[in-house]
């Protein structure tokens, strides 16, 4: 069962929201008043969403959305009276998957937690997709410097770097990018692989 917490300074608004929460068949991961709440409780109790109002006092709800999305990532949805172009576009660049116009109501807190948290979700697939094609990257320009760098210094062809290089990876155990690395700092010192 996905978990949601909900955070609103209005009592009674929050409670309206958890009752639909609750009908629709999620789970309550907890509650507050406040941004700073709101922040606590995804560092705590990692919710599957936070339904999180806008305006709240101590810290706001994009406020608070920005510190989430850096520190504790999780689906957000905002629930606010505001219906402006602005707040919108501020609330998505903070990270926020979803927006619910207050009053809230009860048929539309499903779809939009589905929504939020498969969004939230590609997005996170795509992210770490991203790195591992970075770290790739990086990792072969590694291999490729040294391998340069021994063709360089010790007058091996390509293929020949290239094996030392694989050797030395399998004699250690460690990873070609990591023996490359080694290799480069000593060949850039002027000392032999």
């Amino acid at each position: 069962m996905k978990r949601i917490a909900v955070v609103d300074d209005n009592a009674s608004e929050r409670l309206v929201i958890k009752g639909f929460i609750e009908a629709a068949g999620f789970a309550i991961a907890g509650e507050g008043a406040n941004g700073l709440e709101a922040i606590e409780i995804c560092r705590d109790r990692r919710p599957d969403l936070l339904m999180m109002d806008l305006r709240m006092p101590v810290k706001d709800g994009i406020k608070a959305a920005e510190e989430i999305s850096r520190y504790c990532p999780t689906p957000i949805v905002l629930l606010t009276a505001d219906e402006d172009s602005e707040t919108a576009k501020r609330a998505a660049e903070a990270g926020v998957m979803g927006y619910l116009v207050k009053p809230a109501r009860a048929e539309e807190i499903a779809p939009a937690i589905e929504v939020a948290i498969s969004k939230f979700k590609e997005l996170r697939a795509l992210r770490d997709e991203n790195e591992g094609l970075r770290k790739s990257i990086e990792e072969r320009k590694a291999v490729e410097k040294a391998k340069g760098l021994l063709m360089e210094k010790e007058g091996l062809s390509e293929r020949e770097a290239f094996s030392r290089i694989r050797k030395i990876s399998m004699d250690k155990r460690k990873g070609m990018a990591e023996i490359a690395e080694v290799l480069i700092m000593a060949l850039e010192k002027g000392g032999k692989a």
